[in-house]
């Protein structure tokens, strides 16, 4: 496959200098395996994209539990925010330059399996229950409750656990874990049958409520992970993350956040993470997006006047502390033409540093029924774009 990048000579030496990725020498270090005898290789790479990045260590290592996420959380967008959004909490107690990332190592996958399910649920033989979920027991009847009752006083608040482990280098030249992330995904929506096979219906979960919830359960895990030999000295945080509706084109964001020092399990106060994903164009705006959203609808109109048969054209807004930090743009074709890409591309480049902020990183993603056919991507005041045609 053919590519061809339009990069200014001004925007390619910065790649190369101040915008280049850290570069080290490669460490080849040992770290400590599962069994107490044996000892692994492990290479911390020699390339860092920037500090808002972690190094993460060669050979990768994937979660144990790493195949429930698509069973446990509803969106593609939510799969990747609760990950990367865990990451960008973890920096307040680990930062990048220190600490190494390395997927969940301690929590396996029957592990995960017993903790998200409700205490009536667990097939283990194990004397405690582990479900964090609440039982679906009549405590006066002990019988199963009915499923509409279930729903508005017992419904699945938890349904997924991401674990991120974080290791630093010690200095008899070794890999060791200094730390522990745990995001735990709650469910806004909960969605049930009355029968079997039968119609979903979905109960709204209100915030207060999911917020009460997702606190007791998160010490609760803290509890657990202290009970473990391994985990007793490790600082931990631990964050929740409010999953989006399963139809939603707009990922769901973490909203509190907390941690644990070493040998502690108490949590104390919680933090509040003011971030948020908004999709543009909006139709009757709050004052925080009406501004973003006036430039977009100028640029929209714009991409509509060049070409009047495109399906749709929006864009997705990052917030943090109220203030828009990337916007994302996806514009489907519907022509093929080497020609008509070209001068569309050219087009658009002009529109995009005319109506956009100039102070905000901005990709513009163009596909087809044939897949990806331009990338254009704006750093942060930066006069020219990185250009991109797939070929």
């Amino acid at each position: 496959m053919k590519r061809y990048r339009w990069v200014p000579a001004m925007i390619a030496a910065l790649l190369l200098t101040a915008c280049a990725p850290k570069i080290t020498p490669e460490t080849e270090l040992t770290q400590d395996s599962d069994s107490a005898e044996e000892v692994e290789t492990t290479i911390i790479p020699n390339k860092q994209i920037n500090d808002s990045y972690y190094k993460t260590l060669i050979p990768f290592k994937e979660s144990a539990s790493r195949g429930l996420v698509v069973s446990n959380i509803y969106t593609k967008y939510d799969m990747k925010e609760a990950e990367l959004g865990l990451m960008r909490i973890s920096q307040n107690k680990f930062d990048t330059e220190n600490y190494y990332f390395q997927e969940g190592q301690y929590l396996s996958e029957s592990t995960l399996k017993d903790w998200l399910a409700r205490p009536n649920q667990t097939k283990n033989e194990r004397p405690e229950n582990q479900g964090l979920n609440p039982s679906s027991i009549d405590e006066a009847t002990g019988q199963e409750m009915d499923a509409t009752i279930k729903a508005t006083e017992a419904p699945v608040y938890l349904s997924h656990l991401v674990e991120q482990n974080y290791l630093t280098k010690t200095e008899n030249n070794k890999i060791t874990l200094s730390g522990i992330s745990i995001g735990l995904a709650l469910n806004s929506v909960y969605y049930y049958q009355k029968e079997q096979y039968g119609e979903f219906f979905e109960q709204k979960i209100p915030e207060k409520e999911l917020e009460k919830e997702g606190k007791k359960i998160a010490q609760e895990v803290i509890n657990r992970l202290r009970a473990r030999s391994e985990l007793a000295d490790v600082p931990i945080v631990i964050a929740l993350f409010k999953q989006e509706e399963r139809n939603s084109i707009v990922p769901g964001t973490y909203f509190a956040y907390n941690s644990v020092d070493a040998n502690q399990s108490a949590l104390g106060e919680w933090e509040d993470v003011q971030e948020k994903y908004v999709k543009f164009p909006m139709s009757s705006p709050d004052n925080m997006y009406r501004d973003m959203n006036t430039d977009f609808l100028a640029f929209k109109q714009e991409v509509d006047r060049y070409f009047s048969n495109f399906t749709s054209v929006f864009a997705t807004g990052f917030y943090q502390n109220k203030n828009i930090q990337k916007l994302d743009i996806e514009i489907p074709i519907q022509f093929y033409g080497t020609a008509e890409i070209t001068g569309f591309t050219q087009h658009l480049t002009g529109v995009m540093l005319t109506h956009l902020p100039k102070d905000l990183l901005i990709t513009i993603s163009i596909t087809s029924v044939n897949g990806p056919e331009v990338l254009i991507k704006k750093e942060p005041n930066e006069k020219e774009p990185f250009i991109h045609i797939y070929d």
